[in-house]
């Protein structure tokens, strides 16, 4: 008698921890930067060189890289500069030792540049750092058996979903675009934003598919007598493969991308003149990827010619209880920050979402934060001069989950849809956008999965006490299977003699049982 097994794998996150952090630092303009007269734009990221674990303990190596768009002293140009911010953060985490593969994250909460005279600028950040030590287990469960003597057992059907793939990988995007006729060539670039929206992940035999679409925002000083700041900004949509030895069509993507570089060049057209922009931006990809499956496992089982004890061990079995996307509109209208400096021409608006909390409440997920809106535009001073403005929008959304409960894990990932900022006059703007949010909600539960069995001979005693013949008669609960399993009589027995076409029985029936040991 020996029990056929399966293996199970499963994955949970074993311990979080996290951190804030506040970085504060004065930096220089290059000598070969011109003077800053007003600052323009801001963007940060954070970039982590090493991580280092111990026990209890994760120290990270970190840069704060800063770029800076800013209007120089000359009229109508504009400049750009970039500053490192080297720091490290030891952050304790219960649970981890040497070895450990823990997964870092990080939000920029608030970030501040100022301009303290025009060859120096204060640089003021908020950084939180979220920290996860991702535990992968395997369980063995029976689900079958194979036999020569006479054994009864049941199977059960549970819902489960199994890590099929868990790994990192990178994605590079290559896209050129060439400048309209009505622009003039570049003599050199300023300034780039690149975005990515609408990106989708789908699961094919060996491979990954993914798209979305890059936006593209160019500033550049025009060549020969064109020698002032100009502007061109395109959405391109992308595709591609990604390898992925284990995949299989319709298993379940929860993969997170961040852009880790991004290079920007010009290069000549076919003419030989510079109106081709060059993007090569590569993605860093934490990639899992889950298999749905209804598993069938013995629930229970008895001997009729021997003694037959199921061993089992708790097991907590994850299963998928949604996967959906969602969407938020906001609709704000937003005053300009320096009034002194009115709006004459629209040039470029982005948006950021920053994520503030994502609480559990009735029948779902509420996620609240803040859409950060950057929005370029030329002054009304006739002096062809570029100005920005910042608006900050609160939003909050909840994502439906019907049978949530205690045990729920959540992964939500966002991105900005659409964006549309119009001017309603010199000083105020219209901006409405969609946020979408694609939810991956998790529940497990505690399960008494056999995996071993102990078989003995009959206890004869025990075996010589049961009455030879007995009427049973059945109380609440009670199912062939009890009374079965009491007797050592197997199932089809009881049906036959009791001339039974099914299982089903309900309080108060009286059942013959013939044993059928001696």
């Amino acid at each position: 008698m020996e029990l056929v097994k399966k293996k199970i794998h499963m994955d949970r996150i074993a311990s979080k921890a996290g951190t804030q952090m506040v970085l504060e630092e004065d930096v220089n303009i290059s000598d070969n930067r011109p003077d800053a007269s007003h600052l323009i734009a801001v963007k940060g990221d954070v970039v982590i060189d090493e991580i280092r674990v111990s026990d209890d303990r994760v120290n990270l190596k970190c840069r704060m890289q800063v770029k800076i768009l800013y209007l120089t002293e000359e009229e109508g140009m504009c400049a750009s500069m970039e500053a490192s911010l080297p720091f490290e953060e030891k952050i304790n985490m219960e649970g981890v030792h040497n070895g450990d593969s823990v997964l870092p994250s990080y939000s920029i909460e608030d970030l501040t540049v100022g301009l303290i005279n025009s060859r120096k600028l204060s640089v003021q950040a908020m950084v939180s750092f979220e920290l996860e030590l991702e535990e992968k287990m395997e369980q063995e469960a029976a689900v079958d058996i194979y036999h020569e003597e006479p054994v009864e057992y049941r199977k059960q059907v549970y819902p489960l979903l199994q890590i099929a793939v868990n790994k990192k990988d990178i994605f590079r995007i290559k896209e050129e675009m060439e400048l309209p006729s009505n622009l003039p060539n570049i003599f050199q670039v300023i300034w780039h934003s690149i975005t990515l929206d609408n990106v989708e992940f789908k699961a094919l035999d060996g491979k990954i598919a993914l798209q979305g679409e890059m936006k593209a925002f160019f500033l550049y000083e025009g060549e020969g007598d064109n020698d002032k700041t100009l502007w061109y900004e395109n959405t391109v949509p992308f595709s591609g493969m990604i390898e992925c030895h284990g995949c299989r069509e319709n298993m379940v993507p929860d993969i997170r991308y961040m852009i880790s570089q991004c290079n920007v060049e010009s290069k000549p057209d076919f003419d030989g003149e510079e109106r081709v922009l060059c993007v090569e931006t590569v993605l860093d990809l934490e990639i899992r990827l889950y298999e749905e499956e209804n598993l069938e496992v013995l629930s229970d089982i008895y001997g009729v010619a021997k003694e037959i004890e199921a061993v089992t061990t708790e097991v907590a079995l994850k299963r998928l209880l949604l996967h959906n996307n969602g969407k938020c509109k906001i609709a704000e209208h937003a005053k300009i920050q320096n009034t002194e400096m009115h709006m004459y021409q629209l040039v470029h608006s982005e948006g950021e979402i920053q994520i503030e909390e994502q609480v559990p409440v009735d029948g779902g997920i509420a996620v609240t934060g803040m859409l950060h809106v950057t929005t370029i535009y030329l002054c009304t001073n006739g002096q062809n001069t570029l100005y920005a403005t910042k608006s900050s929008l609160p939003f909050q959304h909840v994502i439906d989950v019907p049978d949530m409960d205690p045990f729920c894990v959540h992964h939500i990932h966002w991105s900005l849809e659409q964006l549309v900022v119009t001017m309603l006059d010199s000083d105020e703007l219209d901006i409405k956008a969609v946020l979408s949010f694609e939810a991956l909600v998790f529940t497990t539960k505690k399960t008494n999965l056999i995996t071993d069995i102990k078989v003995e001979d009959l206890d004869m005693n025990k075996i010589s006490e049961l009455p030879g013949i007995v009427i049973y008669i059945a109380g609440t609960g009670d199912t062939l299977w009890d009374i079965g399993k009491k007797y050592y009589v197997p199932i089809a027995q009881l049906k036959e003699v009791n001339e039974l076409v099914s299982e089903e029985i309900k309080a108060g029936d009286k059942i013959l049982v013939v044993k059928g040991v001696s």
